[in-house]
């Protein structure tokens, strides 16, 4: 994508590059809308008590109020009180550089970011099975040539529409597709079959697909004996999963379930997709090791056209998750409670080893900890009040803390609770690397200058550590970050040292790992060796277990969520451009005909859903393409519409992911009207 200037108006154009091949989704075409949008944040805003208004203030007097607070809170409370929330929009330098304020210039342990909301699972699932998570081990074009595409749980036709071109060229030389998932999404409308399952099953399902393939003679002995250990375990516990048996779980037929085996089993090559259905829930880090154990004993990995892969979403999202920003990490994908990882990057930081601080908080026990052990916090490119689960008593949370730092493009909902507000460059407007869902690295190249006043997180960082004492650890000069980031990714998982803007460009992208300047960088992994320390696939025994929580008399229906077509993310930047806002203005529920016949809910209703954390009242939108059983409500959205007043905060416990895929609700018409701005808990804050 390049940006154009024409008449003092900037527009986007598509290029023909290897990912999308000129592709461009309705969010892409109207990107460059948000660049000269009139309620920019243009001037840091200082709020001087609790409870005041928001004011305009200079740039030395916004970062001498923050470095003043998180001194008086480390002198107070010790460095652990501070803390940084990142995102998955940051560059892999601005990303890197977050990790390294938190463990250098503040010395916290509690940094996370919000791709723990978001692909944690797969990537804790991949590192367990292969050694390795890249969300994607092959380039995007090799999904055209392969057999069979099972995808789990993601709608890429809605969320990545670019890269639909290669699911209908796979179609098109006659391969086969199934989709799984508990809304008959554009997605699967496209699939040869669709199993439309329980919210909160997936485990089942995979269990249940691997015993009728090994019952039906289906999986590869050979590949299990060369290239994987532990099979005998997960085959005891799958015999158990018979398909009656799973039928009731899932609510998948026998005959479909067979199906689908035979698909994948008989395909010479076949890939298996998951997206955050799957993940998102208290059981992901099972969800998708369930899967990579299907595709393992089916043979279909580590070697060309097939594997498991992460339909990464986030603009950055691979790049984010490894190179610092997690809680539990240092760059190159390297641990924090590695003796030997920490004395690599404290070389590179010049900084003692007992001068990094140990693995804190993941995301979501971070932000619950705020106003107790936790005091001051940072955030950057996150708009969690909206994107954070059980967001009444986010609201609260925050509400209790003693001070709030927002860098952002726009008055966030988050940003509006902050005591100072800092203005940031947009994507056009500085440099910088980011790694996309095939593990490609591509160069963000500068195009316009920011406006007057507008500083970019790299600027801010900087500028804060120097008022702390510890500028000197920190350049907020784009191509000197990148440099030592290469060197601190060095020898890790995540290797670019190989890789210099210069390469970038030259070769469209290059895909880590790229060990050194003369290596060609690693389009696909795995097709020797897995990256386990024997070279080994390990498959996991795993067992379905239900949600955190199910349905029952008082709260009837699953609820699930997740995204639109035109709108993104928590809805920031999206609901500020006049096309997209037209296409999806508000929030909806879907709801089955059947199920909405019986509570006398028609078509546009407002309806009211309600959780044992609070309610939303939103319209309703009468489909037959979800269960009956489930109701669906996307995420862009605050306030009196926001989802996630209705989620709970049920962590998996090896990935930390809340499980926004699956709650129990009611839902009732409107019986008085209730006011679109929101009478109810979450919005409470507004007024």
């Amino acid at each position: 994508m390049t940006l154009v200037e024409e008449h003092g108006r900037w527009s986007v154009a598509a290029r023909d590059f290897p990912t999308n091949r000129g592709g461009l989704c309705r969010k892409g075409w109207t990107a460059a809308e948000l660049l000269d949008a009139p309620d920019r944040l243009r001037s840091p805003l200082i709020r001087d008590r609790k409870g005041g208004k928001l004011r305009p203030a200079s740039w030395p007097e916004a970062l001498d109020r923050i470095a003043s607070k998180m001194q008086e809170v480390l002198a107070r409370f010790g460095a652990d009180a501070v803390g940084v929330f990142g995102g998955g929009g940051l560059t892999n330098e601005k990303a890197y550089m977050l990790g390294k304020f938190a463990r250098v210039a503040l010395r916290t342990a509690n940094i996370d970011y919000n791709g723990r909301f978001c692909m944690a699972s797969a990537a804790a699932a991949g590192l367990r099975a292969f050694g390795i998570d890249r969300g994607m081990p092959f380039p995007m074009q090799d999904i055209a040539e392969t057999d069979a595409v099972f995808m789990v749980g993601s709608n890429p036709a809605e969320t990545l529409p670019p890269i639909m071109q290669y699911f209908e060229a796979q179609r098109d030389r006659g391969g086969q597709f199934i989709v799984a998932d508990p809304r008959r999404t554009a997605t699967a409308k496209l699939a040869t079959l669709h199993l439309q399952l329980t919210p909160g099953t997936d485990a089942a399902l995979a269990n249940g697909l691997l015993h009728v393939a090994i019952q039906r003679g289906l999986i590869d002995d050979e590949f299990i004996a060369l290239r994987t250990t532990d099979f005998e375990r997960v085959k005891r516990t799958v015999a158990k999963y018979w398909p009656d048996r799973v039928e009731r779980i899932t609510g998948i037929p026998t005959a479909l379930l067979a199906k689908a085996a035979e698909i994948l089993g008989e395909a010479d090559t076949a890939m298996l997709l998951t997206g955050r259905g799957p993940e998102q829930q208290s059981q992901g880090v099972n969800n998708v090791l369930s899967f990579i154990n299907l595709m393992l004993a089916l043979g279909h990995s580590g070697k060309a056209f097939s594997g498991y892969a992460c339909m990464t979403g986030q603009g950055n999202g691979q790049g984010g998750r490894e190179h610092g920003q997690k809680a539990d990490q240092l760059p190159g994908y390297r641990k924090l409670d590695n003796p030997a990882h920490r004395a690599e990057i404290a070389a590179i930081w010049k900084i003692a080893p007992d001068e990094l601080p140990k693995p804190g908080l993941s995301a979501a026990e971070l932000l619950d900890a705020l106003g107790e052990s936790i005091h001051c916090l940072l955030v950057v490119a996150s708009n969690i009040v909206v994107s954070a689960p059980d967001a009444t008593r986010l609201v609260e949370r925050l509400k209790s803390l003693g001070f709030l730092i927002v860098a952002d493009i726009f008055m966030s909902e988050t940003a509006e609770l902050a005591d100072v507000v800092l203005p940031v460059t947009q994507w056009a407007e500085e440099e910088g690397t980011m790694t996309n869902l095939e593990g490609r690295v591509i160069l963000r190249q500068r195009a316009k200058e920011p406006p007057k006043g507008v500083w970019s997180d790299l600027q801010i960082l900087k500028a804060v550590a120097d008022r702390l004492g510890r500028g000197q650890y920190f350049s907020d000069n784009n191509r000197e970050v990148y440099e030592e980031f290469r060197r601190a990714s060095a020898g890790g998982a995540a290797d670019y040292e190989g890789i210099t803007y210069e390469r970038i460009v030259a070769e469209d992208g290059m895909f880590w790992p790229c060990p050194s300047v003369g290596h060609p960088g690693t389009p696909r992994l795995f097709l020797d060796r897995f990256g386990t320390d024997d070279g080994r696939a390990k498959f996991h025994s795993v067992d379905h277990r239900p949600s955190a929580e199910m349905p029952d008399q008082k709260f009837p229906y699953f609820l699930t969520t997740g995204r639109v077509l035109t709108q993104y993310q928590s809805g920031t930047q999206t609901r500020r451009i006049a096309d997209l806002n037209a296409a999806a203005p508000d929030p909806f529920v879907e709801i089955h005909p059947d199920t909405a016949r019986g509570l006398l809910i028609a078509e546009g209703d407002l309806v009211v859903l309600e959780s044992r954390r609070g309610r939303i009242a939103i319209k309703a939108r009468l489909t037959r393409d979800i269960r009956l059983d489930t109701l669906f409500v996307p995420f862009h959205w605050g306030a009196a519409g926001s989802a996630n007043v209705l989620t709970l905060a049920a962590l998996d416990p090896v990935s930390k992911i809340p499980e926004f895929k699956v709650c129990a609700v009611r839902l009732e018409r409107a019986s008085t009207p209730v006011s679109a701005t929101g009478e109810t808990a979450v919005a409470s804050y507004l007024n």
